[in-house]
């Protein structure tokens, strides 16, 4: 008489039963049935200060859903948002209603093709989009986008500190970086929470000499840490050269668009010893073909926003990888959708040279279930679970929804305690390092 079968061996067999006539079945094609987008507002820790303006203590951000046929719902996210953005994606139901999500190239002929977008540039919409279909193909296909897209290098991506100056936090008067003292604090409070080993700083808000003792500052106090700046090139090539060549001594992973365009860019690399990196004069295949020809700049920051998707910076990468050009990942202030997205890309591009930027650890919440994604050892884990890996956790996207109507927009090239101030590239109009006035803004 035979022995009876184990418990794990039943399973096994009941499993095979199961598998067997499926074996040879191919998944049945998905088609898309509603596109879907909200506007949502998540709170900074406190408002961040850039060449060109300021983040007025919030993100404003438009998620999008794509969902299938099947009932599996594919998420994108874009920056900025509020009735125009979300008429865009509304729009888009005519165009994509009925297609096969796993078409992505000829998703982004209908959508932007290069002559018709003269006239509509819709890259970034095209980015929020292929996120989502990314993400469906892989709920549907049961694996993570990082397989889609080639496998993984990688199980985590680490990244920069990213350092701003701040004003204070209207709601509770705390967060103020305006001096070298408190923009060390700050490094140093991020290095201990996060375990950054990197540190960026947002430069081009005041004088270029009062920022270089500010720089100089962080490196004293880190000197085994890599470094890097930007100023939002809104400096002079003269301006752009004097600064590079006083910080050529220290730990530079790079000198980030010190001044804006190929030439300006061009000519402080003739004179500067230290890498030039850009996300502004280098951010499509016609202009990194340009640099490859001329080269003007030495290591490419790949936003999946601003190229157009996750695919597209793949492309970009191996162009880079031909060329011996470096790489690092973009942040252009995401919520964790986007970072989602922007872990998979640094999970499966052989060539990240560098830590990856995010405006990340300065947000106060997510709309994605778990709230933020943990930092540790100063980098994030890539996701693991189906598609990009994150789902909308529904009471925050309607909390923060909320949180948009009441507050609106803000204008993110403008300074809310500068009314009337214009920033203009070159820039001589710099804000007063010795001004602490709080800022009064929606908060």
């Amino acid at each position: 008489m035979p022995a009876a079968k184990d418990a794990t061996a039943l399973v096994l067999d009941s499993l095979y039963c199961w598998l067997l006539p499926h074996a040879n079945t191919p998944l049945a094609i998905m088609k898309i049935a509603d596109i879907r987008a909200t506007t949502v507002t998540i709170p900074l820790e406190a408002p961040l200060r850039h060449a060109n303006g300021c983040h007025w203590g919030r993100f404003v951000r438009t998620i999008v859903e794509v969902e299938a046929d099947n009932g599996l719902i594919g998420l994108g996210e874009m920056g900025g948002g509020g009735e125009s953005a979300e008429a865009v994606f509304r729009a888009l139901k005519t165009y994509l209603v009925g297609r096969d999500p796993t078409q992505l190239e000829e998703m982004r002929f209908l959508i932007a093709n290069p002559t018709a977008s003269l006239y509509n540039n819709r890259t970034q919409v095209l980015a929020a989009l292929e996120f989502a279909c990314l993400d469906l193909m892989g709920q549907h296909w049961r694996v993570p986008v990082h397989s889609i897209l080639g496998g993984k290098l990688r199980d985590r991506v680490p990244f920069a500190s990213y350092l701003f100056f701040r004003y204070a936090n209207p709601a509770n008067g705390k967060g103020e970086v305006r001096t070298a003292a408190q923009l060390v604090a700050q490094a140093r409070e991020l290095k201990e929470r996060c375990g950054f080993t990197t540190h960026k700083i947002k430069g081009g808000v005041f004088h270029p000499d009062y920022e270089l003792e500010v720089y100089r500052a962080l490196a004293a106090e880190f000197p085994g840490d890599a470094l890097r700046f930007d100023p939002n090139a809104v400096w002079s090539t003269e301006q752009a050269i004097r600064f590079g060549q006083a910080i050529e001594g220290l730990r530079n992973d790079y000198f980030e668009d010190p001044t804006f365009g190929l030439n300006g860019m061009r000519r402080t690399r003739e004179m500067v010893r230290i890498p030039l990196a850009t996300n502004t004069v280098v951010v499509g295949f016609e202009q990194l073909a340009a640099n490859v020809l001329d080269t003007a700049v030495d290591v490419i920051l790949l936003d999946t926003t601003f190229w157009g998707g996750i695919r597209a910076c793949v492309k970009a990468a191996a162009i880079c990888e031909t060329f011996q050009l470096g790489v690092a990942v973009h942040s252009s202030g995401e919520l964790g959708i986007q970072l989602a997205t922007m872990l998979h890309l640094g999970a499966v591009i052989p060539n990240l040279s560098f830590a990856a930027d995010a405006h990340y650890h300065h947000l106060t919440d997510d709309v994605i279930e778990g709230g933020l994604m943990p930092y540790q050892g100063g980098s994030i884990a890539v996701p693991q679970g189906a598609g990009l890996g994150v789902r909308l956790d529904r009471e925050k996207l309607k909390l923060y929804s909320e949180l948009y109507k009441k507050l609106g927009n803000y204008p993110y090239d403008q300074d809310p305690a500068r009314p009337g101030w214009t920033p203009l590239v070159p820039n001589d109009r710099w804000a007063d390092p010795t001004n602490s006035r709080p800022v009064h803004i929606p908060y």
